[in-house]
């Protein structure tokens, strides 16, 4: 199955919390994408693209939360007055804030299936044509010196402005990717290196936590020399899915609101499990 496939769908659903604010916090946009893949696996929802922005706030990973110094590095977040919290799906620290757009493509898993790399590769795709206006020459390959480094990391010359991660439950797949617009990438990297440095201290473990070289991270605003910021970039969002399929804005529904609740409080308990 060739990637655009699934990009290509008679109806998307459009949730966008793009402008929330603050008091949007991040545990709730786990929920919500669990919620939702909840909704789609189940055939209760068409595909959904949901978009979001958290402000201040750094994601840790399940391996983050195993650092041999996690107080250290979490009483630094504080100190640069961010907030934290622990996802449910793989990867390392990744920093969001308001100069940072998340999108999430939810899809079916189609009886005969969406691979791990079809998901990837249709994220690649979207964010390719959304850009197409750039002129850039994006690729999809690990920039080992990133924060949250993997295989389809986003990047032009060497340097990564996007990584991809994906989630799956009852057959919904959650394809979600963090695109740094505007801001700068090596200060968003500089705060996850030092996280590192003291929450590590030099110890050797078991799993390698990336070496994070700032200069190696870049915000779009920065490769294209434009004035850009989430807004602007949301309006090639909108351009590029009515290319995909007819698009509904939405917001959750009742049902999805119901199960919302159940998969806040996991993620409520996962974070409390892990900072008491």
């Amino acid at each position: 199955m060739h990637a655009p496939s699934i990009l290509s769908q008679s109806q998307w659903r459009v949730i966008d919390q793009t402008t929330l604010g603050p008091s949007f916090e991040a545990k709730q946009s786990f929920a919500i994408d669990d919620a939702l893949c909840d909704s789609v696996g189940q055939g209760h929802s068409s595909p959904v693209a949901r978009t979001w922005v958290h402000h201040d706030t750094v994601i840790l990973g399940i391996q983050d939360t195993r650092l041999p110094h996690l107080q250290n590095g979490l009483n630094y977040l504080e100190e640069q007055k961010c907030h934290y919290i622990v996802r449910n799906s793989g990867g390392l620290a990744v920093p969001l804030d308001e100069g940072v757009l998340n999108i999430s493509l939810i899809f079916p898993e189609a009886e005969n299936g969406i691979s791990i790399n079809t998901g990837y590769e249709a994220m690649t795709d979207f964010i390719k044509k959304m850009l197409v206006p750039y002129h850039l020459n994006i690729e999809a390959r690990e920039i080992a010196t990133s924060y949250c480094p993997g295989s389809y990391d986003l990047s032009v010359n060497g340097r990564k402005f996007a990584g991809i991660s994906q989630r799956r439950l009852r057959h919904g797949v959650a394809v979600q990717v963090y695109l740094c617009i505007d801001g700068t990438g090596a200060g968003r990297a500089r705060l996850i290196k030092d996280f590192y440095e003291r929450a590590l201290q030099g110890e050797q473990t078991k799993f390698a936590y990336p070496h994070i070289v700032p200069e190696n991270m870049v915000s779009l605003a920065e490769i294209t020399g434009e004035d850009l910021d989430v807004s602007k970039v949301m309006a090639l969002f909108y351009m590029t899915l009515r290319e995909l399929g007819q698009i509904t804005p939405s917001q959750l529904n009742l049902e999805e609101v119901q199960s919302l609740s159940n998969y806040y409080d996991r993620m409520v308990k996962r974070n409390e499990k892990v900072f008491g």
